[in-house]
C-alpha cells in the first residue's frame, strides 16, 4: 500500500508548533512524514525557517513515525557536516530516516557569499558530495578536490545501515540522471501525467527504491476561503524552476508573484473545499505507481485540514487501494 505522509513545511509554522503538528497527523492517521529545509521561507508573509536537522530528532523522539528532509549539500552545509548530521540521526533511530539531496536553491545558499554556481556546476557539486558522504558513511577517512574540498575527514559515530540517500527532482531528465546514485526519488506531485513522466524516466534509467511525491494542497470549509488561503500563503508556487532557483531573497518571491491570477495559484496548488475533489485528485497520482505521497496543506492552522483528512480522505484512498 502507497505510504500516504504529511509534509511539515519549516517556512510556514514555528517549529515548537509544527512538532505539535506532526504529532497529531500520527494521531489521525498519516503513515510517515517530511520536511523542508530553508534557511529562509519563500514569502515575508510565511515569517518562519526553523533548523530542520535538530527540528528531526525531536520529531522522530516524540512519535513512531518514518522521516524524511529534503536538502541540499555543497554550499550552506559542507558535505562533512551533513554527513555527520545525517549519520546521527540514523544512528539514534534505526530505520526510520531518509534523505533526499538537492542541488539547491540561492535562498538558502547565498548566505555564504559564495557566488551561485550555474546549475551544471551545481549538479557535479552534487554527485561529489553524494559520493563524499557516502564513503564517509562507510567508515573511510576522505580527502577530496573538485567543487568542494575535504580534507582527511572521518565520522566517528555511525548507524549500522546508512541512511537511503534519495534524489529530489523537478524534471523527467533530471530524474533519469540521478538514476545514476540515488537510493529512490522525490518530486512535486502537481498532475498526474507529469509525475508518470518522472516516475517513468527514473524507472528507465534503472533507478532503483521507492519514488515519493509532495503535493501541495488547500483545504477549507468553503472554496474562497480555501483560494484565500492559497494565494496568501504559497503564491510563491506560481514560479517555477528554474526561475525559482536563482531567487536570493522572500521580498523578491513575494514581488514576482504579486497579482498572480486564480489560474495561476490553481495549477500551482490543488484548492477545493471539497474533500472528494482531493480524494480523486490523490487517487490519481497514486495510480501513477509512487511508493508514497506527502501531503502539505499550505495554510498556517494545520489541525482542520489534519483532522478532516484523518477522517475522510485517508481512509477513503485506502479503501481504494
Amino acid at each position: 500500500m502507497t505510504v500516504l505522509g504529511f509534509h511539515a513545511s519549516h517556512e510556514q509554522l514555528p517549529p515548537s508548533r509544527l512538532l505539535a503538528a506532526v504529532q497529531h497527523a500520527e494521531a489521525a492517521g498519516f503513515d510517515a512524514a517530511m520536511c523542508s529545509d530553508h534557511l529562509a521561507p519563500w514569502s515575508v508573509r510565511q515569517a518562519h525557517s526553523g533548523f530542520a536537522l535538530s527540528w528531526l530528532a525531536a520529531a522522530l523522539a516524540t512519535t513512531s513515525l518514518r522521516f524524511g528532509v529534503v536538502t541540499a549539500p555543497g554550499q550552506r552545509y559542507h558535505p562533512v557536516v551533513h554527513a555527520q548530521a545525517l549519520a546521527t540521526l540514523a544512528e539514534m533511530f534505526p530505520g526510520r530516516f531518509w534523505a533526499a539531496l538537492g542541488s539547491g536553491e540561492a535562498m538558502n545558499e547565498h548566505v555564504t557569499g559564495d557566488p551561485w554556481p550555474e546549475k551544471a556546476v551545481r549538479e557535479r557539486r552534487l554527485v561529489e558530495c553524494v559520493d563524499v558522504i557516502r564513503r564517509l558513511h562507510a567508515g573511510e577517512e576522505v580527502t577530496h578536490e573538485g567543487e568542494v574540498t575535504v580534507h582527511r575527514a572521518r565520522v566517528w559515530s555511525l548507524p549500522e545501515e546508512p541512511p537511503p540517500l534519495l534524489a529530489a527532482a523537478t524534471t523527467p531528465e533530471s530524474a533519469a540522471a540521478h538514476a545514476a546514485w540515488a537510493d529512490g526519488l522525490i518530486t512535486v506531485a502537481g498532475e498526474a501525467e507529469s509525475l508518470r513522466r518522472i516516475v517513468e524516466a527514473y524507472r528507465d534509467a534503472g533507478g532503483r527504491g521507492p519514488v515519493a511525491g509532495q503535493l501541495h494542497l488547500s483545504w477549507a470549509s468553503d472554496e474562497q476561503e480555501a483560494l484565500r488561503i492559497a494565494r496568501e500563503e504559497w503564491s510563491n508556487g506560481v514560479i517555477r524552476p528554474p526561475e525559482a532557483w536563482d531567487i536570493a531573497f522572500p521580498e523578491e518571491f513575494d514581488r514576482r508573484s504579486a497579482g498572480a491570477s486564480e489560474e495561476d495559484i490553481r495549477a500551482a496548488v490543488h484548492v477545493s473545499s471539497d474533500l472528494s475533489r482531493h480524494t480523486t485528485h490523490i487517487a490519481g497520482l497514486l495510480a501513477t505507481g509512487i511508493d508514497a505521497l506527502y501531503l502539505h496543506h499550505v495554510g498556517e492552522e494545520q489541525a482542520p485540514w489534519i483532522d478532516a483528512f484523518g477522517e475522510r480522505v485517508l481512509p477513503a484512498l485506502r479503501v481504494g487501494a
